[in-house]
């Protein structure tokens, strides 16, 4: 399988993450043995907003994120951004009754005023953009000074007795599922192999860093396929 380039790319996640919106909570909950809720509210917590919070999620998908952060403080104005709007449909199915502002953006492009969020999250959202450091930068800009990035995302499998076995769930259990589940093969190649192939942490890091995070750090999950940074905007600087 040959993955997306650039030029491309945008295109073809928008109508994958399109294609597989109705069945994507259940994949999640599949591939990831249950863990993701927890993992969202471990972003939470790192993302430490305080009472009546402004909160972006970019790359909200169906709101998984901003409903872990509603749970923890319902005072909270969440902003769930998303360029797949079946997505947001079907979250907003899901989630009916919450208070979410949903929102078409481009996470290289946010429709948003500089230093608007006390935080802003995303979940498995720069994996599929085209320019890494962009988005950060872009994260950075609309969030206030002192405010929190905080990113989930895949990670390449670290080397290791587990890595073998860890290669053969990716590449084999994982699209068969996605096969049998939602019927889109190609997505459940795709998710995979764009894991498999995406920057390890520590590179990550340093894109953060060079966006104009501080105090950055990150912390592995699921036998290092999951990974969780976060960093925060200095105090007194502007975008």
């Amino acid at each position: 399988m040959v993955l997306p380039d650039s030029h491309h790319k945008a295109g073809t996640v928008k109508n994958m993450f399109g294609r597989i919106a109705g069945r994507y909570d259940l994949m999640n909950r599949l591939m990831t043995f249950g863990r993701d809720k927890a993992w969202h509210r471990e972003v939470v917590q790192r993302a430490a907003l305080p009472k009546g919070a402004r909160l972006l999620d970019i790359g909200s998908g169906t709101g998984g994120i901003v409903c872990a952060a509603l749970d923890r403080n319902p005072d909270l104005l969440a902003v769930a951004a998303d360029f797949t709007f079946a997505m947001m449909a079907a979250g907003r199915k899901r989630h009916h009754g919450r208070t979410i502002h949903w929102c078409g953006a481009d996470a290289l492009a946010l429709p948003f005023g500089d230093n608007r969020f006390d935080a802003v999250t995303s979940g498995y959202l720069i994996r599929n953009v085209t320019d890494i450091r962009q988005a950060f930068e872009e994260q950075v800009r609309v969030l206030r000074p002192g405010g929190k990035v905080v990113c989930l995302d895949t990670s390449p499998p670290p080397p290791g007795l587990l890595q073998p076995f860890i290669k053969v769930y990716l590449q084999s259990a994982i699209p068969l599922a996605g096969s049998l589940i939602s019927g889109d093969t190609y997505a459940y190649r795709y998710l995979p192999e764009s894991t498999q192939n995406f920057h390890p942490p520590e590179k990550l890091q340093r894109l953060m860093r060079a966006a104009g995070l501080q105090q950055v750090g990150f912390r592995r999950l699921m036998f290092g396929t999951v990974v969780i940074l976060h960093g925060t905007k200095p105090r007194g600087t502007s975008p």
